[in-house]
């Protein structure tokens, strides 16, 4: 079993392929079952973000997960494989878990550095283990990428702006709205959408200095419980009905949309019907939809400027503080190394405790022929027989086993195991028995190094390649 990382996302596939391909939360199940009732997949995370759509899985074999993956992935979009496959990135093994590391530690986000995703990542997680498609190998190695991100977002100035994808969707609509990130001071904003973005979203407008921020969402409780926080941290704020759209613009200065919603939420005419209130005054809109929750149409209306995911990437695609991100891409690579470095560790446990056993065994079954020969044999004589013995076989396996530990945290590090296997004629089958099962009588999975495989770091067979 190993892992396989199967995904697209703003670096790999423009906008329009991620609309498509974006998974709304309540679809995230019914995806990853289909997963899990493929032959070769056997846990499975799926994370959708405003820019990726990205699997990690835990399969038995390098092509058949990946099929499994991107049949599921490219059935849910309606895409044919061909047109999907151009766009994937692909990792494997070691390349999966330094990935991993990266993707949580935000050096692989649109806005660099941004910790937004640590969240996102959690909340990933959390579904896939409220559907049952997460075991031991994918708990134990999303929550070392958390604690990773955790540690390279405090350890390293890469994060020191703040900076997400909402912020930098609002310094852009600062600038259209008075040539500079001021123009937001005293405006009046109308939120679509009162999730995790959203509430970021009010946040930097408040701390913007926006006079007014009106939040409008499907289900009224969200609304008006982000309105009240905004109220009661001393910006005027209040909550409505998406219905209260075309008269709530016809005020306002911005309009930032970011539902969760499968398809278009702010409509052309609603749009319209507002600007026509408007007295030529313009309306500035960011879309950090995914699938878009403007129709496109609306940025053909008069006095209305758009800012959208595909112009954010345009403009942050280079933009890295490339001192911070060197910082960052080493502390992940030590810490991928240093993980895999102890999964191949823990991989030649069971052949050690193996040939202690056989050892043992051995030296039970001398002790014993002792014991039929000499009957008569002084029981303290005896005692100390057997302890010296035992001494004699703890010091021959002792500097043999310790140094089989030691080299088999490198690259080759499984050939050391297979190298004791062979020369005591140790029973594979029953050294890996020694380990947890994969998926034991009560379905839990167990042994994380026997799954991960991590044989190289930066392995992908060479027939696929990484076209990340």
């Amino acid at each position: 079993m190993s892992v396989l990382v199967v995904g697209l996302s703003h670096r790999s596939a423009p906008v329009e392929m991620l609309e498509r391909l974006a998974v709304a939360p309540e679809q995230v199940p019914k995806l990853l079952e289909e997963m899990l009732d493929r032959a070769h997949v056997d846990e499975a995370v799926l994370l959708s973000t405003c820019n990726r759509i990205e699997v990690v899985a835990v399969v038995d074999a390098f092509h058949g997960g990946l099929g499994d993956v991107t049949e599921v992935l490219g059935g849910h979009a309606g895409f044919e494989l061909g047109e999907l496959s151009e766009h994937l990135f692909v990792h494997y093994a070691g390349s999966a878990v330094q990935h991993l590391f990266s993707l949580a530690a935000g050096l692989d986000s649109m806005v660099v550095g941004e910790s937004q995703i640590l969240g996102q990542l959690r909340s990933a997680y959390a579904a896939a283990d409220s559907t049952g498609s997460v075991g031991k190998v994918l708990h134990e190695l999303v929550q070392q990428a958390l604690r990773v991100g955790k540690r390279v977002h405090a350890g390293t100035g890469i994060d020191e702006a703040g900076a997400s994808v909402v912020s930098e969707a609002l310094r852009d609509a600062g600038r259209e709205l008075a040539g500079g990130p001021e123009g937001l001071d005293g405006a009046r904003a109308v939120i679509v959408g009162a999730g995790a973005m959203g509430a970021l979203a009010a946040a930097h407008l408040r701390r913007a200095g926006a006079s007014e921020i009106v939040v409008l969402n499907r289900s009224a409780e969200p609304g008006e419980r982000l309105a009240a926080k905004v109220l009661d941290q001393g910006t005027p704020a209040r909550s409505g009905p998406l219905s209260d759209l075309p008269a709530e613009l016809a005020g306002a200065d911005l309009l930032l949309a970011c539902t969760g919603a499968i398809g278009t939420v702010v409509g052309f005419d609603a749009v319209s019907e507002a600007m026509a209130h408007r007295d030529g005054r313009p309306l500035v809109v960011c879309d950090l939809g995914l699938p878009r929750d403007v129709d496109p149409a609306v940025a053909e209306v008069p006095g209305v400027g758009v800012i959208d995911l595909i112009t954010l990437q345009r403009r942050l695609l280079d933009s890295a503080d490339g001192g911070s991100v060197a910082v960052a891409q080493r502390m992940v690579a030590e810490e991928a190394q240093s993980y895999l470095a102890g999964q191949r560790s823990a991989e030649v446990t069971p052949t050690v405790t193996a040939l202690r056993r056989r050892a043992s065994e051995v030296v039970d079954a001398e002790l014993l022929r002792l014991d039929s020969r000499l009957p008569d044999l002084d029981d303290k004589v005896r005692g100390e027989l057997s302890r010296s013995v035992r001494r004699v076989v703890d010091k021959l396996l002792h500097t043999p086993t310790v140094q089989v530990k030691r080299l088999a945290e490198g690259p080759d590090g499984d050939s050391y195991a297979a190298a004791l296997r062979t020369l005591f004629e140790l029973d594979p089958q029953a050294a890996a028995a020694v380990a947890a099962p994969v998926r034991g009588p009560d379905g839990e999975p167990g042994n994380l190094a026997a799954a991960l495989n991590p044989t190289t770091m930066g392995t992908v067979p060479p027939e696929q390649g990484d076209p990340s």
